[in-house]
């Protein structure tokens, strides 16, 4: 999709070893700031990121996700960002979400993963801060006026929201 959609500023939550920032450098976005909280993890994907030769063009950022969002914003980045990509903390989707689109540009695209949840979010029966939460942000979605969305149902399902 970054390459696709030719995505050059993006913003991903939740970074893990760093294999989707990797694969979005590579495919040519020039500026990837990341919001995580574990440099354990997050220490695999700077030796990936540096063997590649993409290091320089990735922000990592261990404040987390609501942190990167206030930086960018007063920093002038409203409406600069291309992509974003939700795969955090579950429970901080919403405002993962919101952040992005006041960072988005318009025409940019968010991207949440894991929207499926197991098929738990279908399933009434089924509860817990994290299924809660994906339940609500893919209700939020479909009836957002702001975006134009598409799900897929890829792996755990991924949410396409492009923002009008």
């Amino acid at each position: 999709l970054v390459k696709l959609m030719g995505a050059r500023r993006v913003i991903e939550f939740g970074t893990f070893t760093g294999y989707s920032a990797l694969s979005m450098a590579l495919a040519g976005a020039t500026r990837i700031t990341c919001a995580d909280v574990s440099k354990e993890w997050t220490d695999i994907g700077r030796k990936y990121w540096s063997k590649a030769g993409v290091a320089d063009r990735i922000d990592l950022r261990l404040d987390g996700g609501n942190a990167v969002i206030e930086r960018l914003l007063n920093n002038g980045e409203a409406g600069t960002v291309d992509l974003s990509f939700i795969d955090a903390d579950k429970t901080g989707y919403d405002a993962y979400y919101e952040g992005s689109l006041k960072l988005l540009c318009p025409g940019g695209l968010i991207l949440v993963d894991n929207v499926l949840w197991g098929g738990d979010v279908a399933d009434p029966t089924k509860s817990g801060a994290d299924t809660d939460a994906i339940r609500a942000i893919n209700a939020k979605i479909v009836n957002d006026s702001r975006v134009e969305i598409c799900m897929v149902p890829i792996c755990d399902g991924l949410m396409m929201a492009r923002k009008l």
